[in-house]
């Protein structure tokens, strides 16, 4: 029977782990890829839908589990969103500090 989020076998753990770690640095670099080419958030969505796919088979093929399971994938999908995102951000704010360096110390 298999479990909630990872299946109950022996290399289970390794696969929710280390496919997790390599989907959410995915996630994160194409966050900051979409904020580098001053992209709009909204278009991360449909980006990270494809990666949760793609993390998805990875573990079917890997790991033989049942893939496009609604819950898992709806938790994969949120935590690639909340990686992505804050990749985004940690990008925008880079930018938003070296290009508008002049701002904060106007303010002040």
């Amino acid at each position: 029977m298999d479990g909630w989020i990872w299946p109950d076998h022996d290399y289970a753990w390794l696969a929710f782990f280390v496919l997790g770690v390599l989907g959410a640095a995915a996630a994160v670099s194409t966050g900051r890829a979409f904020a580098r080419s001053w992209s709009p958030q909204w278009q991360i969505v449909p980006a990270m839908i494809a990666l949760a796919a793609a993390v998805q088979w990875l573990h079917f093929a890997l790991f033989r589990r049942i893939c496009f399971r609604c819950t898992i994938n709806l938790v994969t999908i949120v935590i690639l969103l909340a990686a992505a995102f804050l990749g985004y951000q940690s990008m925008r704010a880079r930018q938003m500090s070296t290009q508008y360096s002049w701002r904060s110390k106007n303010l002040g």
